[in-house]
């Protein structure tokens, strides 16, 4: 609901700032970085995912060496998972300094920088919820002497959040990038 309601307010503001002649997008967006973030960020649904098969077979750990991936249990897939998702955060960082630097857009600025700012930040301040579920998650591996059925069911949610969080950035991407 609460992502239900940063849409609304995107195509409310977006649909008054154009009624009036105002220029839309307020900004230049890099596309091409929104795109690679966008990109990585699907693709650690894919790795979250493998983790998720590993824990059902009840493979905590790697059979093979680090460079067989096939092999690779929860703990591998799901670093994998931490480290994807951050890169995404860094590149929202990333561009987020480039259009306050370059463009001046703030969160205070005008209409449009509201509506960039808030669903973007709020998603990516998912995602870093996101990241410490999974340093969570990954801790209880090394600390439980055995995994049980609960931690297996843990990590499992942890996919859910994660594929959830994958969905909405598909909807705030598509609007905010690619529907100008």
């Amino acid at each position: 609901m609460f992502f239900a309601a940063l849409f609304a307010m995107y195509f409310t503001v977006r649909s008054v700032d154009k009624g009036q002649g105002l220029p839309w997008p307020g900004a230049h967006l890099n596309i091409a970085l929104g795109s690679t973030n966008t990109t990585v960020l699907l693709l650690s649904s894919v790795t979250c995912q493998m983790g998720v098969f590993a824990v059902e077979r009840g493979q905590i750990r790697r059979t093979r060496s680090l460079l067989h991936p096939m092999s690779w249990g929860l703990r591998e897939w799901y670093v994998l998972t931490f480290f994807m998702g951050l890169y995404f955060d860094l590149g929202q960082g990333y561009e987020y300094l480039s259009l306050i630097h370059k463009e001046h857009l703030t969160l205070g600025s005008s209409a449009y920088g509201s509506v960039f700012y808030l669903p973007t930040g709020f998603h990516g301040l998912h995602v870093a919820g996101g990241l410490i579920a999974f340093l969570f998650l990954l801790g209880r591996t090394y600390a439980a002497k055995r995994f049980t059925h609960e931690q297996q069911v843990s990590a499992i949610v942890v996919s859910y959040y994660w594929h959830f969080v994958d969905v909405v950035w598909i909807g705030l991407f598509t609007a905010i990038y690619l529907i100008h």
